[in-house]
């Protein structure tokens, strides 16, 4: 099945708050709809640049800013759409075989993704004249 931009979405994370502070919490096939098999972040992003820029041919990602803000472009060669995500208890989904590009990252913003899968260089589609060939081949 192929995907379009219209399988990414924003899913509201439950929020525990008190007068200590507030908690977010994540459940692997619950809150995301996938297996947890890799969590990494991105900090210190410059001013101007941006992160991602790839799609996966299998690994689905899920996007959280954890602290501040940043942007996350998405294409499936056809349709384009940018998110903003700027509060901790929510995130976006991205399932395989959409392009998607993190940027505008605020000043101290901490980005989380989760992902399906293990890291592995062949899951990933790096040129984006590759990924629109891709698309072809799956569709």
């Amino acid at each position: 099945m192929q995907t379009t931009i219209n399988d990414c979405k924003i899913i509201r994370l439950p929020q525990e708050e008190d007068p200590r502070g507030s908690l977010t919490y994540i459940y692997e096939n619950q809150q995301v709809p996938f297996p947890i098999r890799r969590v990494f972040y991105i900090y210190d992003v410059p001013a101007g640049k941006d992160r991602g820029a790839h799609a996966h041919r299998e690994c689905w990602q899920f996007i959280i800013a954890a602290s501040g803000a940043l942007e996350v472009y998405v294409s499936d060669g056809e349709n384009e759409k940018t998110y903003t995500l700027n509060r901790p208890y929510q995130g976006l989904l991205i399932p395989p075989g959409i392009w998607a590009q993190e940027r505008e990252f605020s000043s101290g913003a901490l980005c989380l993704v989760l992902a399906s899968h293990e890291y592995s260089e062949a899951d990933y589609i790096r040129s984006y004249s590759d990924y629109l060939d891709y698309r072809k081949t799956i569709g």
